[in-house]
């Protein structure tokens, strides 16, 4: 569906979906870290937390500016 059929503005829809997308993916990637560590893939692990940190930042960075959108009142449906 496109952002401007939700009733919200097209900003605050972008970055409520990459906040969910990076939350739900950090969620995944835990499996992804204990199942190469299962496999003694330390290098892999690695890997996997190093993408885990960067989708937690990329989700902590759309709080930030949902925060500071919602000063404006364009955070709720029109």
């Amino acid at each position: 569906m496109p952002a401007g059929q939700t009733g919200f503005d097209d900003v605050t829809f972008d970055l409520i979906s990459v906040q969910y997308h990076a939350l739900k993916a950090g969620h995944d990637y835990g499996q992804y870290v204990r199942d190469a560590r299962n496999a003694e893939k330390a290098e892999i692990a690695a890997f996997f937390e190093e993408v885990m940190a960067q989708d937690a930042e990329r989700a902590r960075k759309c709080h930030e500016f949902l925060r500071e959108l919602g000063g404006i009142d364009n955070t709720s449906p029109q």
